[in-house]
């Protein structure tokens, strides 16, 4: 199905258009609680502060890599 920005959008075309956007944010952000967990678990709690601490500088970097990613696919 190709998809036109000239055509008429339901929400089941705009949901088809973003879904794939949708579920790799999801897996992303579970790997992220995911990884916390075994650092903090198996490492301890200066690891897992070191990792709260530069988390949010990597997931800027990621969010831009994703945006261009998908302003690329589109």
């Amino acid at each position: 199905m190709k998809i036109q920005l000239s055509d008429h959008f339901t929400y089941q075309r705009l949901l088809h258009f973003c879904l794939p956007s949708i579920v790799m944010m999801i897996f992303t952000s579970i790997y992220g609680v995911v990884d916390g967990l075994f650092v903090s678990n198996f490492v301890g709690k200066i690891p897992f502060a070191a990792i709260n601490l530069v988390m949010p500088f990597i997931m800027i970097l990621g969010g831009f890599g994703f945006m261009i990613g998908t302003g690329g696919s589109a």
